[in-house]
């Protein structure tokens, strides 16, 4: 039972991937992985409940990691300030490690922002850790306000994002594809980030209001 249920996942995984969410059936899954329409609504009951565990069976684990690290990054802070460089590592750190080893789940990643769900997977998913992590950030970043911040979080999640497809941008750039160590990647990422994220808050020219 639990083979099958790997082998289901693993596909869906694989097709939602390659032809997205929408423009992939359970029909198709089913086909691909060699399964009965009856252990898909064993396992799962729906498409929607596959995709669900689909993402927690990948993004539990990360989850997991980031909380972790931001509970140590807090711990030695202390009553002081805490460094952006900590929140930024334990938040970039654990998916980007991952990327590398699991390219089908940056795939479908990819597919399901590029689909207009992922509004819907983070209430879901990662409401937990995105509410965590503002507080650490607003905490670090105390010249900016909750819109500020909420904005130069969305700019780190992207570059976090086209880091993990980092590999054509740099060679269309350079000519050469540049080694990817996830540990470099994640230096590189937190010393560029750390800079945008300190920088001073924008506010409206009082002249320009009158």
């Amino acid at each position: 039972m639990i083979e099958t249920k790997q082998k289901i996942l693993d596909t869906a995984e694989r097709l939602f991937g390659e032809q997205g969410y929408g423009a992939t059936s359970l029909r198709h899954i089913i086909a691909e992985a060699g399964v009965n329409l009856a252990a898909i609504h064993y396992h799962f009951g729906s498409k929607e409940d596959l995709l669900d565990q689909l993402v927690m069976r990948k993004a539990g684990p990360v989850n997991d990691e980031r909380l972790a690290l931001l509970d140590r990054a807090e711990a030695e802070a202390g009553s002081g300030p805490l460094p952006v460089e900590k929140v930024l590592e334990a938040f970039l750190g654990p998916p980007l490690a991952r990327a590398g080893k699991n390219p089908e789940i940056v795939k479908l990643m990819g597919r399901l922002y590029g689909e207009g769900l992922m509004p819907v997977i983070v209430e879901k998913h990662f409401q937990p850790v995105v509410t965590r992590f503002f507080a650490a950030m607003a905490r670090a970043l105390p010249h900016l306000t909750p819109e500020q911040l909420a904005l130069r979080a969305q700019f780190m999640v992207g570059a976090m994002a086209h880091a993990m497809f980092a590999a054509p941008a740099l060679k269309a750039i350079s000519g050469t594809i540049a080694p990817l160590d996830p540990t470099i990647l994640v230096r590189e990422l937190v010393a560029f980030l750390s800079a945008g994220l300190r920088a001073p808050a924008v506010r409206p020219n009082k002249n320009e209001e009158n």
